[in-house]
């Protein structure tokens, strides 16, 4: 047999690395031996006939080779090769505890109509297909990365043989295209596009349980007429989407309707004509907390709220909502909302499920999309997430989202964006940037992941470090002002993540670094272990003073507001900036405005014009305040060099 490969520039016959025999396979002698990762792949190729390169390149796709135990991604699979197990899923079993309730900590049960709709997508059940072809017990499939992958790879031989078997490697695109579980071809044959191009580049890690796999680069394109034969739905569709064409993603509008007798009763979004009118800035990163059919559900529903992009975990999978120039409704801070992009991805927060390879590649591809049209920085200033949006006023602080939560692999995702965060001194500095190794970040203790104070698993990967009141890992976390220093997984108030940046007053110890953290004092364990030297800029009060810290940028003056327009409150936060402590100045560019649109269809009322940019004159600096970013008037603060 023979598969493509790159020589000259044209496309070439190899061999391929592994054959199916006509013998019966032997899954007992698959379990049997090494356990090393690399060596368990290549038996599973023997066993099954897949071609170890196809098999290495489908679990890099879905894991990046990652054994989690028992712990299921955000879509119920499980293992290296993450085989989905929807009835624990739908049961809701351990494959997805009831999340906490996303903003306030309280509990959100998930529904029977929730549960339903987790498997109604026409996701394959592969982990109880494994079973049934090679007798290996559901729990270990589960539990065990040797019995994962030897499940995996029957389950990818079965597809291929039901494919009338392969003759190239390129033919395997039939049975990986199957494995994602899509009911479409567009989204089946991205996603084997996805692994023959990790294929053609080749990959080498260390996975999170300190195996070293390595995949040689072979050079081998995916085969649309492979996929083909599946006989899937025709993924055509006339609607227009603001996407790469590579990613496949499908249109499904979020409504804009009129919901009730007046032109103030609609939804789920607003009209806009950004960034013509009104900047776009702002990328936000937002987790479902509820599966991904629930959510494009929710999305179509003009009573509630709505977003421009849903991506779906198993595959990567995405759906369309809101053109970029119009406005959603979800991050609850209007400032933001009218100078930003949401991107739901599938998953919860709380429970320490992981993100597959799928899903993070297709929303980095997407973003990285959207960030070069729209002119918004690859930085974590400005691709955020949700749990970063401040409230608007003092009011709203307490109640605002957490998500995507801990378990989001910040540092992976900037990779993906080509955008990695890494020091960047050029010169004498106090600014640091946050930067833990996700997968050694074991070590924070947190409570109510399954239930109210029961400790979090303690082998999950995290993308935080803690801040303490002092010096010591006996003393309290320091408390925010408003949610306080508790270990509650929801808890962002004494958290520093991934990529964000922080001022440093303090080094005279070793193990312990001293902070400016939402205007306290603070300390970080360990700091060279993960914090990264840093240029840029700080804010300092003026002389004397002290600094009012907000949530907006907002015109302040009434004369900035047209006739007839309320001019907008404008609530300094609970948070100030005591004088003589600096922080890290994050844009100095903030557009100063205000998107006024209060009727259905931008109605005028009484002459008052409506889907309006309402700019003013007082200059605005975001900053890196605490977890969250953080608003200046520039007439408070001194920026000098860091």
């Amino acid at each position: 047999m023979a598969a493509g490969a790159l020589l000259g520039g044209l496309l070439v016959a190899v061999p391929i690395t592994a054959v199916a025999s006509a013998a019966e396979p032997d899954w007992k002698a698959c379990l049997v031996g090494s356990t090393d990762r690399q060596t368990v792949f290549e038996r599973a190729a023997e066993t099954s006939g897949v071609p170890a390169d196809v098999l290495l390149a489908v679990s890099h796709m879905e894991s990046r080779w990652d054994a989690h135990g028992a712990a299921p991604s955000t879509s119920g699979g499980y293992g290296p090769m993450h085989l989905t197990d929807l009835p624990a899923l739908a049961t809701d079993t351990e494959a997805h505890p009831d999340p906490l309730g996303k903003g306030d900590g309280s509990h959100q049960s998930r529904t029977a109509h929730q549960r339903e709709e987790a498997i109604r997508l026409g996701e394959v059940e592969t982990l109880r297909t494994a079973n049934d072809i090679t007798g290996i017990p559901v729990s270990d499939l589960r539990e065990d990365a040797v019995a994962n992958i030897c499940g995996g790879a029957a389950v990818l031989a079965d597809y291929q043989e039901a494919a009338g078997g392969a003759a190239t490697l390129a033919d395997w695109s039939a049975a990986v295209g199957r494995y994602s579980g899509a009911a479409d071809e567009g989204t089946a044959l991205k996603f084997a596009r996805q692994v023959f191009a990790t294929l053609s580049s080749g990959e080498s890690r260390t996975t999170n349980d300190g195996h070293r796999v390595t995949l040689a680069a072979k050079p081998v394109a995916a085969s649309e007429e492979a996929v083909g034969r599946l006989g899937l739905a025709d993924p055509s569709t006339e609607e227009a989407v603001e996407c790469p064409a590579v990613l496949g993603c499908e249109s499904l509008p979020a409504p804009y309707e009129q919901t009730g007798d007046t032109i103030g009763d609609y939804g789920n979004h607003d009209l806009g004509n950004r960034p013509v009118e009104g900047s776009i800035d702002y990328i936000v990163i937002h987790d479902t907390e509820t599966s991904y059919d629930g959510t494009v559900r929710l999305v179509q529903d003009p009573n509630y709220l709505g977003w421009h992009y849903t991506l779906r975990s198993v595959d990567g999978h995405i759906a369309h909502h809101i053109p970029g120039k119009d406005v959603g409704w979800h991050a609850g801070n209007w400032y933001v909302n009218s100078h930003s992009i949401g991107l739901e991805h599938e998953g919860y927060a709380a429970n320490g499920a992981w993100y597959t390879e799928a899903m993070y590649q297709t929303s980095a591809t997407l973003v990285g999309y959207l960030a070069m049209k729209y002119g918004v920085p690859l930085d974590r200033a400005h691709i955020i997430g949700h749990d970063q949006v401040q409230g608007v006023a003092p009011a709203n602080v307490a109640g605002m989202h957490w998500d995507p939560g801990p378990y989001w692999d910040w540092n992976h995702y900037f990779d993906l964006l080509g955008a990695p965060i890494k020091a960047d001194r050029r010169s004498r500095s106090e600014i640091w940037t946050v930067a833990p190794d996700f997968d050694a970040n074991t070590g924070n203790v947190m409570t109510g992941c399954t239930g109210a104070g029961v400790p979090c698993p303690s082998d999950r990967g995290t993308n935080f470090v803690n801040v303490y009141s002092a010096p010591s890992a006996d003393a309290p976390l320091l408390a925010d002002t408003v949610v306080g220093g508790s270990a509650r997984v929801s808890n962002w108030g004494p958290r520093l993540a991934a990529g964000q940046k922080v001022v440093v007053n303090d080094r005279t110890r070793d193990d312990w670094w001293g902070v400016w953290f939402g205007g306290k004092q603070g300390w970080i364990q360990n700091p060279d272990g993960v914090l990264l030297p840093s240029d840029g800029q700080v804010v300092t009060p003026k002389p004397g003073t002290t600094a009012k810290v907000y949530g907006t940028a907002y015109p302040t003056e009434p004369s900035d507001y047209p006739a007839g327009v309320t001019p907008r409150k404008i609530a300094p936060l609970q948070y100030t900036i005591p004088a003589g402590q600096t922080y890290v100045l994050a844009d100095a560019e903030i557009p100063t405005d205000y998107y006024k649109a209060n009727n259905f269809n931008c109605a005028t009322v009484d002459g008052v014009p409506d889907c309006i940019v309402i700019s003013g004159g007082t200059t605005y600096y975001q900053i890196w305040f605490n977890h969250r970013i953080a608003y200046v008037m520039a007439d408070d603060v001194t920026v000098t060099d860091g």
